[in-house]
């Protein structure tokens, strides 16, 4: 079927990681991918060029001096706004990861802080828009496989005692609640929210009927077995 044949084309596209994170001792560092970054400069011929035809007082030669100075200085703009960029995408991954060390470390999905992007941007005093576009396009490669950035920002949610705990965290003692249940007759959405807030989170049925859903588990009355 062709839907099958799109979604091997998919499978088969290899991600370049941007970036890569390696825990030393301890200690989360965030390097840049060079060799999906290579350096760019302007040739030096092109610049000899210049200087040479620069001299000449011959009309067509002058020319031709004052188009390659042109396309020197167009080369030279590109390769400040490429720079610029990488230290923008640079600036924004390390303020990400810095908020995300303790899941670098363990590599446990319950471990991600509560991250939005208006908090990046704030801290490395940049636009919504811009952080966005970076955390949807770039990827990390970790030793627990391959993340995209986006997926480093999560919704949080508040204990009782107004600490402020991921959605990740909360969707996992949820799907705990769920292969614990008696199959025979399991959980409503409401007795699993009395036992998510004996756990000390503050959240409502209608809360836990979205993450139930989010998480792909389906209803109660579908849930049981006989």
């Amino acid at each position: 079927p062709a839907g099958s044949t799109r979604e091997n084309t998919r499978s088969a596209i290899t991600i370049e990681p941007d970036f890569s994170v390696v825990v030393t001792e301890g200690k989360v560092e965030l390097f840049l991918n060079s060799a999906k970054h290579p350096p760019l400069k302007i040739s030096d011929d092109y610049v000899e060029m210049l200087d040479t035809y620069a001299h000449s007082k011959d009309k067509t030669v002058k020319e031709a001096a004052g188009f390659i100075k042109n396309k020197i200085e167009s080369a030279k703009w590109f390769i400040e706004a490429l720079q610029l960029r990488e230290k923008t995408m640079i600036s924004v991954t390390r303020a990400i990861v810095k908020h995300q060390q303790k899941f670098f470390l363990t590599g446990d999905q319950a471990d991600l802080r509560p991250l939005i992007l208006k908090t990046i941007a704030e801290e490395i005093n940049s636009d919504i828009s811009t952080v966005s576009r970076i955390a949807s396009s770039k990827y990390i490669l970790t030793e627990y496989g391959t993340i995209l950035i986006k997926d480093l920002f999560v919704e949080g949610l508040s204990t009782i005692t107004g600490e402020s705990v991921s959605t990740n965290e909360v969707k996992l003692k949820l799907i705990e609640c769920v292969k614990a249940e008696d199959k025979a007759n399991p959980l409503s959405d409401e007795e699993i929210a009395k036992l998510l807030i004996a756990r000390n989170y503050s959240i409502a049925r209608r809360t836990v009927a979205k993450y139930r859903e989010e998480l792909n588990i389906p209803s109660k009355n579908f849930r049981k077995v006989a």
